[in-house]
């Protein structure tokens, strides 16, 4: 039986970078049996909500979840009893109990010169970000009146615990744990805990404590120190954005979020670019590289994973260059190069 992935083009350039994704999940021979649903702002057209119980069942059901971009203007709003897109991925994160956002960070060799970055400084670097994706800030208790407004950050052990082990899983020799431990009560406790799993389970695997800001620094000033950053939901998500721009571009980064049972979602991690929307000049690499991580994180598949993410490194070092990293290429063209490399 073909494995089922649901198809989430969002908002934006979403349902045209999902074309050329699945385009190239066609041609590596997957065979993938396809369910496509509205979300983000899409279902708030649709259904009143950003994400539909029939979506969430959908997602559920699946083997794996590929999911595009959401958000633009017209969903823009500052009142808190409206829905926003924004808050169907986190109900996505959340009903399919999404825990781990993983990125991989590892500029193309290609692409050295499209970074802000000094070749010298991001050559070699290859560094993942493991992010806890469903406690912190974004989901604490928040109170808004005119004159006052507040969000709780919470963390518990098990949550911490779980979210360790999955950076100290993915480490070959060195774990960052980041916080903010000399202000933030949250931060205390994470130290210790990532401290106590360490010691208990992981005594091999060197363990190092950074404050974020000072993690926010090294990212640009020396990025090859990391190998793994582990860290919790609001700074993870500024970081990651951050080390995005070692690869020269947003648009060239995956992303992967986990949970300790199937499905997984697997997304770019840039927005929706309403910008450029019905252009054509979106750049679908991140999409096809998040395709990559779905083969293998979500179905197993690793020999047309490395076959995708190869494909797009060769194209690369053709001369494959889209709008953001330079060039005049647009989306088909792009899609096109790498389906040549297949």
């Amino acid at each position: 039986m073909a494995p089922r992935v649901v198809l989430l083009p969002g908002d934006g350039i979403g349902p045209e970078i999902t074309a050329s994704a699945t385009e190239v999940l066609n041609a590596v021979g997957a065979g993938l049996d396809y369910d496509e649903r509205p979300f983000g702002g899409a279902s708030i057209d649709a259904y009143g909500s950003a994400l539909s119980d029939e979506t969430l069942n959908a997602c559920r059901q699946a083997d794996a979840v590929l999911l595009a971009a959401v958000g633009g203007p017209k969903w823009d709003t500052t009142d808190p009893d409206m829905p926003r897109p924004e808050q169907g991925l986190l109900g996505l994160r959340k009903g399919l109990g999404l825990f781990a956002n993983l990125r991989p960070v590892k500029p193309i060799p290609a692409l050295y010169d499209a970074s802000p970055l000094k070749r010298e400084v991001i050559e070699r670097t290859d560094l993942l970000v493991v992010r806890e994706l469903t406690g912190g800030i974004y989901f604490g208790a928040k109170t808004r009146t005119e004159d006052r407004a507040s969000d709780d950050c919470v963390y518990t052990r098990a949550e911490i615990e779980r979210i360790a082990r999955v950076a100290f899983n993915t480490a070959r020799s060195r774990v960052t744990s980041v916080d903010k431990a000399n202000v933030l009560e949250t931060s205390r406790l994470w130290r210790a805990v990532v401290r106590e799993i360490h010691g208990r389970e992981y005594p091999n695997i060197e363990l190092e404590h950074l404050l974020v800001d000072n993690a926010a620094m090294r990212l640009v000033a020396a990025p090859r120190h990391f190998e793994v950053i582990l860290t919790e939901n609001m700074f993870g998500d500024i970081l990651s954005d951050e080390a995005a721009m070692l690869t020269g571009s947003i648009g060239m980064l995956p992303s992967a979020s986990l949970g300790d049972r199937k499905p997984g979602l697997f997304e770019p991690v840039h927005g929706s670019a309403p910008d450029i929307a019905g252009t054509g000049q979106a750049n679908p690499l991140a999409m096809i590289l998040s395709a990559a991580m779905l083969l293998r994180h979500g179905l197993g598949m690793e020999a047309q994973a490395a076959a995708v993410e190869s494909a797009v490194e060769r194209a690369l070092a053709e001369g494959l260059r889209t709008p953001d990293l330079g060039g005049t290429a647009n989306t088909k063209e792009a899609t096109r190069a790498i389906l040549q490399h297949l």
